[in-house]
């Protein structure tokens, strides 16, 4: 490993941070604002209008009914409006009135810790990071100096955030909440029996003090060193160092258990392993502890994925399915650190949602090219205390548990398909250039291809962001319009004028435009729904026929949607999600100047679907497009 070495170590660390602090403000805002400045003013999540939720529920399921399904849903769904939906909504209005977020409680629980199906492949997201794209690409012999330096970055972040000096998020002027940046580092989801839970050791600076420690994995072993020496931050041939020791120990020694394998597991068997784990003996219970506080995990992964600037398909697989001895499946961040220098990450979903994520990914992008992903400071490593070695005291029934979570894990990962390609031929510019939305051209191109590859619309969901409001998280935005319904099909009618196919086009994008703006002002319907239903729940009351109704589910409720997707914005990074259904895609993009980057997944068991499929379908959308405005400005 080579540094460039510098006088004044300390000094020159100083300098780098100030650097860094100065280009988050470039990316993100001013310095003088504090990261959570504006959290006691940010206003309550609305509960919308019932009629108005109501009406957008009907209109929504109208692609998936024919006309004596719509008669009979629109009757089911005046009954609940005039009855006991109206009930409920005042009991949901009389929750809203005490609490600034009626559904971030309710969303945690349903939507995350109640739920049983293992997190590792079902919930958790993940994906490749760009770092490739300039100053590291894939080369054998540098995997522990890249990690060293991603990690020093990492730790930067950190500690803006602990300064309180990330600056402020804000959509169009307007603050965002800033409270999952908190859910980073330090956070660990619990399994339960019936439901797990949250915890979080994060700290600001002005809170107190806050864990420091770094828990690695490696070859079925755990490893903990702390960050921090005299309070200042680890430089990167320091963390060399440490990385160094772990690697050489687990390549010259036996394999460990794999007990991170556990948290691949269903949630309540892994919950009473664990029990049965604690019990065993004290010295367990600490060693949970320390992974759980842990600032993160950091894998050291022995596979070579390889991936160019056009296709992370192997890099997305692995992020989503790979070895599961050396992911603590249940940490809010895991960074994946290949044996060829390439990276990838897996987060649990339940603390923060994917841009939390995708900001930070892109503040350590941005870092390595300003440094040109070398370590310009001090070669020096000072009198470190050597990574310490966590053993649990383990019986004959965990290492059976381990055995059988790898072998549950395994078997659902070898069902996975995973394509992620960049397509090249034009992006957010030329889009731009035609007065088109970036964002709703790739949705429509998507909800074509699915048409054209199915024969029928596409259940979507496409997230949009509430975190204007406190605490806010996501809404459901469906893109399956009954305008991009009936765009479809004239498109896919070879009579279709081109000036009738983009007229058509325009009014769905114009529909989509509106629908993403009411969710994203808390007037979505999908949350409002699930409100009325745990209302519902909580008071003993019957589940109402709305959503026993088959139009509730066709049309993608419950968790039903055949395409989930998520735009993870204009930057460098990608992530990637497994589909909902077991018919369905995970569908998540980002958007370039010139290129538009697609991960999509699905299940290879399933006959209907095929990922690559889809995407050639995508491709040839695209381009359609593309035609169809350049044919009309002729």
């Amino acid at each position: 490993m080579t540094f460039a070495p510098e006088l004044h170590n300390r000094l020159q660390q100083d300098k780098q941070v100030e650097t860094l602090i100065k280009m988050e403000n470039q990316i993100s805002g001013t310095k003088q604002e504090r990261t959570f400045q504006y959290q006691d003013s940010l206003p309550s999540l609305p509960v919308p209008l019932l009629e108005e939720s109501l009406a957008k529920y009907l209109d929504a399921v109208k692609p998936f009914l024919n006309e004596e399904e719509l008669q009979r849903s629109t009757e089911i769904v005046k009954r609940f409006g005039q009855g006991i939906g109206k009930q409920l909504h005042q009991k949901l209005l009389e929750r809203a009135n005490v609490r600034r977020n009626w559904l971030e409680e309710w969303w945690l629980i349903t939507g995350y810790l109640e739920v049983r199906i293992p997190s590792m492949l079902n919930i958790n997201f993940g994906g490749p990071a760009p770092y490739l794209e300039h100053f590291w690409p894939p080369k054998e012999g540098t995997q522990l100096e890249r990690t060293a330096i991603a990690v020093h970055h990492t730790l930067q972040f950190w500690n803006l955030l602990r300064k309180e000096c990330l600056a402020v998020q804000k959509a169009r002027g307007v603050p965002l909440d800033m409270e999952q940046f908190c859910m980073l580092f330090s956070t660990c989801k619990i399994p339960g029996v019936t439901q797990d839970s949250l915890v979080s050791y994060f700290k600001t600076e002005a809170e107190g003090p806050c864990p420091s420690h770094l828990v690695v994995l490696c070859r079925g072993r755990a490893f903990v060193f702390d960050t921090l020496y005299d309070n200042q931050i680890l430089t990167p041939p320091e963390i060399f160092r440490q990385l160094a020791y772990i690697r050489e120990r687990c390549n010259n020694e036996t394999d460990g258990p794999g007990v991170s394998a556990l948290t691949a597991e269903d949630r309540t068997r892994w919950a009473k392993t664990r029990e049965h784990l604690i019990s065993l003996d004290p010295k367990n219970v600490t060693i949970l502890e320390q992974i759980q506080s842990s600032l993160f995990i950091v894998s050291l992964d022995d596979a070579s994925p390889h991936a160019t600037p056009d296709n992370y398909s192997e890099i997305c697989l692995s992020a989503l399915t790979g070895d599961p001895t050396i992911r603590w499946g249940d940490k809010s961040y895991n960074c994946l650190s290949y044996s060829n220098g390439t990276f990838g990450s897996n987060c649990d979903h339940s603390p923060y949602d994917a841009m939390v994520m995708v900001s930070m990914c892109y503040y350590i992008d941005q870092t390595l090219k300003i440094m040109e992903g070398k370590w310009k400071g001090s070669n020096g490593v000072r009198d470190l205390p050597l990574p310490e070695e966590l053993v649990f005291v383990l019986d004959q029934r965990i290492l059976k548990d381990i055995k059988q979570a790898k072998q549950q894990y395994y078997k659902q990962a070898s069902d996975v398909q995973i394509i992620s390609y960049a397509f090249t031929a034009f992006g957010k510019s030329l889009i731009k250039e035609k007065k088109l939305h970036p964002d709703i051209f790739v949705q429509l191109a998507l909800q074509l291809a699915y048409y054209r590859l199915h024969g029928r619309p596409g259940s979507c969901y496409e997230t949009a962001t509430t975190r204007q409001f406190y605490h806010g998280r996501t809404e459901t935005m469906r893109p399956c319009t009954v305008e991009a319904v009936e765009w479809c099909r004239i498109m896919l009618d070879p009579a279709s004028s081109k000036m009738n196919c983009q007229q058509m086009m325009k009014k769905s994008f114009v529909k989509h435009h509106k629908l993403m703006t009411e969710c994203q002002n808390g007037r979505g319907f999908d949350r409002h729904l699930l409100g009325l239903l745990l209302i519902a729940k909580e008071q003993g009351l019957p589940v109402p026929e709305i959503f026993s109704d088959p139009a509730f589910t066709k049309s993608g409720g419950g968790g039903n949607f055949v395409l989930s997707t998520s735009l993870v914005g204009y930057t460098t990074v990608l992530g990637a999600v497994l589909p909902m259904v077991h018919n369905g895609y995970g569908f998540f993009y980002h958007i370039r100047d010139d290129r538009i980057v697609v991960a999509c997944s699905a299940w290879k068991s399933c006959p209907e679907t095929d990922a690559e499929e889809l995407y050639k379908g995508l491709v040839q959308s695209f381009h359609e497009m593309m035609e169809l405005m350049i044919t009309a400005q002729l």
